[in-house]
C-alpha cells in the first residue's frame, strides 16, 4: 500500500482523470473530495464490501430462475 501524507487543500492524482482532495480534517474524520469521471464507481469501503457480498450471494443462489420458469411453464 502506498502511504501519502497530505494537508488540507492538497490532493493526490490517480491516473489522468481522478483527483482526491483533502477538504478538511476534524478530529478523527477527514473530508475528501473526489473528482472522477461518471463511469467510475465510488463507494465507501463498507458499502462496496456489502455490494460484493450481495452479488456473490445472488450468483450462488440454489434456485435457477430459468429452470424454475420451465417447471412452471410445463405444469
Amino acid at each position: 500500500m502506498l502511504v501519502l501524507t497530505r494537508k488540507p487543500n492538497e490532493s493526490i492524482q490517480i491516473g489522468e482523470d481522478i483527483e482526491i482532495k483533502v477538504l478538511s480534517i476534524d478530529g478523527d474524520q477527514i473530508k475528501l473530495g473526489i473528482d472522477a469521471p461518471r463511469h467510475v464507481d465510488i463507494h465507501r469501503k463498507e458499502i462496496y464490501t456489502a455490494i460484493q457480498q450481495e452479488n456473490n450471494s445472488a450468483s450462488q443462489s440454489p434456485i435457477n430462475l430459468f429452470e424454475t420458469l420451465n417447471i412452471v411453464k410445463k405444469s
